[in-house]
């Protein structure tokens, strides 16, 4: 069995995987060893282990993965992976893009196909037919787009996402929510026109933490799968065992 382990910027997943099935995922705020430790107890075949964070992973936690299970990896830029990464900054590219691009051909090998992730900021990626990763756009999320607007100014107040169903706002509130949260689906809209006019049978999922504030938002298809992620690292720790 496999242990996956995320670490965004906000939150983690942690995910348990018999082989490429997946058994139950979690999302918590920080990653420990004692959390760790009693997955280990219950799962007494957890024996192979994969971490992707965008930041520091605590050396005392990696320590352990080592030490307690049979194969443990931290995906970076020289992991070997089942698509070509022909992004050429290899380096800066978030773990959490390529791993979300893995999850995508996991399930639809062959295609072309954009995924939208919804976080801290928001990513665009693509892989081609060939099975290709080619790169994408980094985009502001929600929360910091409304935190910015009130740091950056005197007299705009914080404002966290909301129902609106206006084309415009008639109050200051009403114009931030259709201001951020408008523009946010406008530009998904537009990005997602855009591929289609280059690569014929798009198809586009959206993952992260505020997908669900594009249900019945957006004019274009797309399936939601808040789980690419995971799913593509325990790809990835597969395919690492296999060749």
């Amino acid at each position: 069995m496999n242990l996956v382990i995320d670490i965004g910027n906000t939150f983690s997943k942690i995910a348990i995987f018999n082989n490429q099935e997946l058994i139950s995922v979690s999302c918590v705020k920080d990653v420990n060893i004692q959390y760790i430790g009693e997955l280990k107890q219950k799962h007494t075949s957890l024996n192979r282990a994969i971490v992707s964070s965008v930041k520091n992973f605590e050396p005392e936690t990696e320590l352990f993965l080592k030490q307690n299970f049979d194969t443990f990896m931290q995906l970076d830029y020289n992991t070997p992976i089942p698509i070509e990464n022909c992004y050429q900054s290899k380096k800066t590219l978030g773990n959490d893009r390529l791993a979300a691009a893995v999850g995508a051909f996991c399930l639809f090998p062959g295609s072309n196909t954009l995924i939208v992730d919804a976080g801290t900021a928001i990513t665009y990626d693509f892989i081609n037919e060939k099975n290709q990763y080619l790169g994408g756009k980094i985009s502001p999320g929600l929360d910091m787009r409304f935190k910015a607007l009130h740091r950056f100014t005197a007299r705009l107040p914080e404002l966290k996402k909301g129902e609106i169903d206006k084309l415009f706002g008639s109050t200051t509130d009403e114009s931030i929510l259709t201001g951020v949260q408008l523009g946010i689906i406008y530009e998904t809209d537009k990005t997602i026109d855009m591929f289609k006019e280059f690569y014929t049978n798009l198809k586009v999922f959206i993952t992260g933490g505020d997908a669900n504030f594009f249900d019945n938002k957006l004019k274009n298809s797309f399936f939601v799968n808040f789980n690419l992620t995971v799913l593509g690292l325990n790809r990835i720790l597969v395919y690492n065992g296999e060749i």
